[in-house]
């Protein structure tokens, strides 16, 4: 599938942009208050969706400070069951009920740490999704498999697994975070990103159908700043960001804003 320019910027501009939080294992209760504090005293563009995802034990307390209606809650892990005997694990309705409406899920930290397959990945998602989560899928490659030429034959094997459970794809935002520019400073450029969107784009297309590939929001994610957020931006494949680190200071708000 390829498409005309006009066509291609007609879709950019009608995926909402989206920029998502994730906090990772960082925060306390005042050091949460205040990054939530400061979203409710700014004026957030109302055409971008933003998603801030704290640890667990903080998802309520973030949920009674937020104030400002662009701004949603993120869980950052769940498990495939509703309840039961899983001792540290979180359940989606328990995500749903403390206040959240999204949850990451198949981060590279949690497939390289945990050691959670491709395969136990798409049972969560589809879990979530059953359960009215909307759900920020994880892909991406290591170094080596970059190196060696694999990024999107990783990308499609880790996106296969869900597309062989769940066929509405409505309620995912895909984030493509290559490992090797996860919290070390270095980002793939515009053009390299902007390529590999747009391939992740076409299988979709082959595998979705063309309409709802079409829709589906990919974010970049790997050490994005509030200096390089905008170069990424006008790229009509990339929809937004999945930031880490700096989702914790004050230049999160530069990039909510780097569309402008």
């Amino acid at each position: 599938m390829k498409y005309g320019i006009k066509c291609a910027d007609e879709l950019f501009q009608a995926r909402t942009f989206f920029v998502g939080g994730n906090f990772k294992m960082n925060g306390t209760n005042a050091s949460i208050k205040k990054i939530v504090e400061d979203l409710n005293a700014v004026d957030l563009p109302s055409d971008v969706e933003v998603v801030i995802s704290p640890p667990a034990l903080y998802i309520c307390w973030a949920k009674e400070l937020l104030t400002n209606p662009t701004v949603k809650i993120a869980a950052q892990n769940a498990f495939p069951k509703s309840s039961g005997a899983y001792t540290g694990e979180i359940a989606a309705p328990q995500i749903k009920d403390a206040g959240a409406d999204w949850v990451i899920l198949g981060h590279s930290e949690r497939r390289t740490i945990i050691k959670e397959s491709n395969e136990f990945i798409a049972e969560k998602t589809a879990h979530a999704l059953e359960n009215g989560l909307g759900v920020i899928l994880c892909i991406g490659e290591l170094l080596e498999e970059r190196d060696g030429g694999q990024t999107l034959v990783v990308c499609n094997r880790q996106l296969d697994a869900v597309i062989e459970k769940v066929k509405d794809w409505s309620n995912i935002v895909i984030a493509y975070e290559p490992v090797w520019a996860i919290g070390t400073g270095l980002a793939a450029t515009p053009e390299d990103a902007q390529a590999t969107h747009s391939e992740i784009r076409k299988y979709l297309a082959e595998k979705l159908g063309e309409d709802q590939a079409s829709k589906i929001r990919i974010l970049y994610g790997g050490s994005v700043n509030g200096k390089n957020a905008k170069s990424f931006s006008a790229c009509p494949d990339i929809d937004g960001y999945l930031v880490g680190g700096a989702s914790l200071k004050p230049e999160f708000v530069d990039i909510i804003k780097s569309r402008e």
